[in-house]
């Protein structure tokens, strides 16, 4: 292992000052490129072969699995529909229920 030192989530947080809802929008949307990256998975596609069904380029899929941008909503949904899945808006009383 080398020699760089880590640093842990909450000293970011803190020394950025980040607000429990920024922190609640930034794990919502790590959830949500999870769940993409579970799908493809689950049809067994490589980002190569979801760029083509989708019309998505490899490259942004790949940067949106790296958490390096942002997807946007018809983004996610040229991705996920054509694999057999959508976005649903819920109540966050019923996620806290489901969890």
């Amino acid at each position: 292992m080398d020699n760089q030192s880590y640093v842990s989530w909450k000293k970011i947080r803190d020394e950025i000052n980040i607000s429990a809802e920024q922190e609640a929008e930034i794990q919502l949307e790590k959830d949500i490129i999870e769940a993409t990256i579970e799908a493809r998975r689950k049809n067994k596609l490589t980002q190569r072969e979801l760029s083509k069904k989708t019309g998505v380029s490899q490259p942004v899929i790949a940067r949106i699995e790296r958490y390096t941008n942002s997807p946007q909503t018809n983004t996610l949904i040229k991705l996920l529909y054509p694999m057999g899945y959508t976005i649903r808006v819920v109540p966050l009383k019923e996620l806290k229920d489901f969890n």
